[in-house]
C-alpha cells in the first residue's frame, strides 16, 4: 500500500484548471527551470513555460523533493492511519515518507529535455503510470500485511484503508454523484481511514476549497495573463517557425505548442478505453492511471514511437526557434503581473504556507 500524496495536488489544479490544456503527467526535464517571477509566489506544482500556465501533479518518485515540513504532514498522516486502522480493527504500520524507495522512473525524471525525449517522448505511453510506484510495494510492510489476509479479509481491509469504493490497488472508484466534491454531488464520499487522516492533518475538502475560492479573481487575472502571452506578436510568430520547423521534421499539422502531447494522449485514451467522466453523472469513473497489461502489444509499441519522433522533433524545434522568444515575452508579462497584484499573489503565498 502506498502512502498518501499531497492533499492540495487536486485543489489545486480544479483552481486554474483554465490555466492549460496538459491533463498527463509532467514528468520531463523540459520543465525543469529557473523560477519565473509568478513561479515565486504560486509555489510548487505550478509551471509557467512553453506550454501554457497551469498546476500539475507530479509522478511520485520526480526530482522534486518534498520540503522537511510537507515531510512532516506525511507523517502524520501515516500516524493518524494507523491510528484508525487500528481502531478498524485491522493492523496498520505508518510508514515514514523518507524511507520510500526512489521510483523505478526516479532517474529519467532527472534527464535533461532532449535526453528525455529520445528514451521517453512525453513520458505519456512510455511509462505505465499505474506500475510507477509499483517497486515500492516490496519493502511497504503494509503489503505483507494485506497479503497474509483471505479475500474476504482483504476487502474489508481495503474498505477501512480507503473507503467502501476502494479497488484494492490504491485506486478508488467513484460515481460523480455520491463524490462530494463533484459538481453533481450530493454528499460527502467516504475514502476510509487514509481519508480521515488526510482531512485531521490539511483540513475538510470543503474548508481548502473555501481557501481558493478567495483567489478566484487572481486565478481569473492568471488565465488571462496566459491569453496575453500567447497573444504576443512575438509568441505568434514564433509559434509559427515553430509549426514550420516540425513541418520541415515530418511532423505536419501541429499548430499549437500543447497539441503534440494532446494528440498523444488521445491515441493513448483511445488505446486503453479510457475516458473522461460522463458529464450527465452516470456510471462509475477510476481514479488513477489505466493499467497497459490489456493493451495491443503491437499497438502500443507503434504508439510509443510515434510518440518519440514526435517528441523529440518538437522538443528540437521549441528548442531552436521558440523557447528563447517565448520566456522573453512571459518574463516581461509576469514581471509587469506581479508588479500590479502583489498584495494578492502575497496573500496566496501566505495561505498556502500556512497548509
Amino acid at each position: 500500500m502506498k502512502t498518501s500524496r499531497k492533499a492540495l495536488a487536486l485543489v489545486a489544479i480544479l483552481a486554474l484548471a483554465g490555466c492549460g490544456n496538459n491533463q498527463s503527467p509532467v514528468a520531463s526535464g523540459d520543465e525543469k527551470s529557473d523560477k519565473s517571477p509568478l513561479a515565486e509566489y504560486m509555489g510548487e506544482g505550478f509551471v509557467s513555460s512553453s506550454g501554457g500556465m497551469r498546476m500539475t501533479v507530479r509522478a511520485a518518485g520526480g526530482g522534486q523533493q518534498p520540503s522537511e515540513e510537507e515531510l512532516a504532514k506525511q507523517r502524520k498522516v501515516e500516524d493518524a492511519t494507523a491510528a484508525c486502522m487500528k481502531d478498524a480493527g485491522f493492523e496498520y504500520v505508518a510508514v515514514p515518507p523518507e524511507s520510500n524507495p526512489k521510483s523505478k522512473f526516479s532517474d529519467a525524471f532527472n534527464l535533461p529535455a532532449d535526453k528525455f525525449a529520445e528514451q521517453y517522448g512525453y513520458g505519456i505511453s512510455t511509462i505505465d503510470w499505474s506500475k510507477a510506484g509499483a517497486d515500492s510495494d516490496d519493502t511497504n510492510p503494509n503489503t505483507k500485511i494485506r497479503n497474509a489476509l483471505s479475500a474476504s479479509a482483504k476487502k474489508a481491509y481495503d474498505k477501512a484503508l480507503n473507503g467502501p469504493n476502494a479497488l484494492g490497488n490504491g485506486a478508488i472508484a467513484i460515481a460523480p454523484k455520491e463524490g462530494g466534491d463533484g459538481p453533481n454531488s450530493s454528499g460527502k464520499m467516504d475514502l476510509g481511514c487514509r481519508g480521515k487522516a488526510v482531512e485531521q492533518v490539511y483540513g475538510k475538502g470543503q474548508d481548502r476549497t473555501a481557501d481558493f475560492k478567495k483567489f478566484d479573481s487572481l486565478f481569473k487575472d492568471i488565465q488571462a495573463l496566459s491569453k496575453r502571452i500567447e497573444a504576443d506578436q512575438r509568441v505568434v510568430d514564433a509559434t509559427t517557425a515553430w509549426s514550420d520547423c516540425l513541418a520541415d521534421a515530418g511532423q505536419a499539422g501541429y499548430k499549437k505548442v500543447d497539441e503534440p502531447r494532446e494528440k498523444v494522449q488521445q491515441k493513448l485514451d483511445a488505446l486503453t478505453g479510457n475516458q473522461a467522466p460522463p458529464k450527465n453523472g452516470q456510471g462509475k469513473t477510476l481514479q488513477g492511471p489505466p493499467s497497459f497489461d490489456k493493451v495491443d502489444a503491437t499497438k502500443l509499441a507503434d504508439l510509443r514511437k510515434f510518440e518519440i519522433d514526435l517528441a523529440v522533433a518538437d522538443q528540437k524545434c521549441k528548442a531552436k526557434v521558440y523557447d528563447e522568444p517565448y520566456k522573453k515575452v512571459q518574463y516581461e508579462q509576469e514581471k509587469e503581473f506581479v508588479t500590479q497584484h502583489k498584495a494578492e499573489l502575497e496573500a496566496y503565498r501566505d495561505a498556502m504556507a500556512d497548509r
